[in-house]
């Protein structure tokens, strides 16, 4: 009966050890996955990308103080984020095969680029823009209305595409006719030198093809010199260069480079004196910030938290002032069906090709 006795005893010991074990390794494993102090979730790194729409140092060098302003605001959300690594795509597609690959995990990424990987990648966020001085589908008005100026007080979710002249003897030649009421015709355009965006860009690729569809039946792929730039930024250089006579660019992107155009790209009269507007797309849906379906880190938390933070942020002076480099003023909540436009869109060019 003693030795049984102990027996029991000696069991009941190691059954006490091994449970004392196991609870160890599950406060272990608690321990990698929250502060123990703060209760937040840690997270070593979240990775932001952003396409190149301007020059990619440009970008990095502006967004720089982003990456402190989501540790503070994901930190007061529940997430202690150690790094936050920000980094600019070789191109849009680049960012969006990152989105899906889940080698990224938070892309700020143009609608048309957001609906051609939206199989790896989930809107969360709509950016939103002071709205223009002009919202007309009539080339003529923004040429008799110049400057564009923003709204101080209204703020849009869309904006349109500009098909614009510079000041090279065929572009001037375009804005000419646009500017005395007639129409353009095929022959006007097919020749002219184009520079465009990538492919899934919407304001420099998707919406000005759908344009010249519309009124002639064609695309950009039936244009004798489009070539396709390194962004907006350079083909605003090749236009001051009259290297080009037209370029496709979104609607207030003018007003982004007014200064570089007489400074930067040595030309002696303004922006505005030098360019015209010679076509007008339909309304865009405003660019997104979209999250990796793929990403190891993205919770259905995260994603509520990051768009908190992005909406918290864009509310502060120093917030407004880093999102400006892509002409952000704010952001909402967003939904997918909120870009079925979009994909209308991308539908139709694909029956194009």
């Amino acid at each position: 009966m003693r030795n049984k006795l102990k027996f029991l005893l000696g069991l009941a010991f190691i059954i006490a050890i091994i449970a004392g074990c196991s609870s160890n390794n599950d406060n272990s494993d608690s321990a990698s996955e929250s502060d123990t102090d703060s209760g937040n979730t840690k997270i070593e790194t979240l990775k932001v990308s952003f396409v190149p729409s301007r020059d990619p140092e440009e970008i990095v060098t502006a967004t720089e103080p982003l990456k402190d302003m989501l540790k503070e605001e994901l930190g007061t959300l529940g997430f202690d984020v150690e790094n936050v690594d920000i980094n600019v795509g070789t191109t849009y597609e680049a960012v969006g095969e990152a989105l899906s690959s889940g080698t990224t995990d938070v892309g700020l990424i143009p609608g048309g680029t957001y609906v051609l990987y939206d199989d790896g990648a989930e809107v969360i966020l709509t950016a939103t823009r002071a709205a223009l001085s002009n919202d007309s589908d009539n080339p003529k008005d923004w040429n008799d209305n110049k400057p564009t100026e923003g709204s101080a007080d209204e703020q849009a979710t869309y904006y349109r595409s500009l098909i614009v002249a510079g000041p090279s003897e065929k572009g001037q030649a375009l804005a000419e006719k646009v500017n005395n009421g007639e129409e353009l015709t095929w022959e006007d355009l097919k020749d002219a030198r184009w520079s465009t965006q990538s492919t899934t860009s919407s304001a420099g690729y998707i919406y000005p093809t759908l344009w010249l569809q519309d009124k002639f039946g064609k695309s950009i792929t039936d244009l004798d010199n489009a070539v396709q730039s390194n962004g907006y930024g350079d083909s605003v250089v090749k236009l001051a260069a009259e290297q080009v006579d037209v370029i496709t660019m979104y609607a207030d992107a003018r007003r982004d480079y007014e200064e570089n155009w007489t400074t930067e790209f040595a030309r002696e009269a303004s922006i505005w004196d030098e360019t015209n507007v010679i076509g007008v797309t339909q309304g865009i849906f405003n660019d997104t910030v979209s999250v990796s379906k793929n990403s190891e880190i993205m919770t259905d938390d995260l994603k509520t938290a990051i768009q908190d933070a992005f909406i918290n942020i864009a509310q502060t002076d120093e917030g407004k002032e880093v999102i400006a480099i892509y002409s952000h003023e704010g952001y909402q909540k967003a939904e997918a069906a909120d870009y079925d436009g979009e994909r209308d869109a991308q539908a139709f060019l694909r029956e194009l090709k």
